[in-house]
């Protein structure tokens, strides 16, 4: 895993919302599958940068939260058949999904959980790479950057979440050249990051340090 800058700290990674659409939970989810139905030979990309989460409708996330740790990882696994699938159906068309995920350290109880279900993606074919919070510091001097995912080119979601972590729609651009600044953006710190699988192997004890109480 790097911390090292993947370039020119200049780039401009603003994204004023009065410039893009709010879309509700359901409405995201729709465009987004519309969006990635469409698109053929051409990526997308997936930037996440908080460091805790919520999950709506995970059995996984579910268990680990009770602190059953061996029945959320049992069921993470049992997930594989379903990326395995959507890999599938992305080199049908030519159009992988790439994530980047950056890391703190020491990990929250979330992250330990998400990485072993990363794990889970890259081992059914969805490639998933890890970046220290370090490389970022040029853009976060006014605040953490948003958490992010761009479609083909076409389009660019700021993910919203409430701040007890539970997904809440986006706010969608569509500026080609804010996408093409983002997609680069996220591009790199892929190329630099550690493949999700070494970084597990690495950096995943059998237990998390503490049990969140972020619930």
């Amino acid at each position: 895993m790097s911390d090292r800058t993947p370039f020119s700290s200049g780039l401009d990674l603003t994204l004023d919302r009065d410039l893009g659409e709010r879309l509700g939970l359901d409405a995201y989810r729709s465009d987004f599958q519309r969006y990635k139905e469409a698109i053929t030979g051409r990526a997308g990309w997936k930037f996440e940068r908080r460091q805790h989460f919520q999950e709506l409708n995970s059995p996984s996330w579910e268990a680990f939260r009770r602190g059953d740790y061996d029945e959320a990882l049992r069921l993470a696994v049992k997930r594989g058949e379903h990326w395995r699938e959507v890999a599938r159906e992305d080199k049908e068309r030519d159009s992988v999904f790439h994530r980047v995920r950056v890391v703190e350290e020491p990990l929250t109880p979330y992250l330990w959980w998400e990485l072993h279900s990363l794990r889970v993606q890259a081992e059914s074919g969805m490639p998933v790479r890890v970046v220290g919070a370090g490389a970022l510091e040029p853009w976060e001097g006014r605040g953490m950057l948003p958490e992010v995912v761009t479609l083909g080119g076409d389009v660019l979601y700021e993910v919203v979440y409430t701040d007890a972590g539970l997904l809440d729609g986006c706010v969608r651009f569509t500026g080609p050249e804010l996408v093409g600044r983002w997609e680069r953006f996220i591009e790199h710190l892929y190329a630099d990051g550690e493949d999700v699988m070494s970084y597990t192997d690495r950096c995943l004890g059998p237990r998390p340090a503490s049990r969140t109480t972020e619930e």
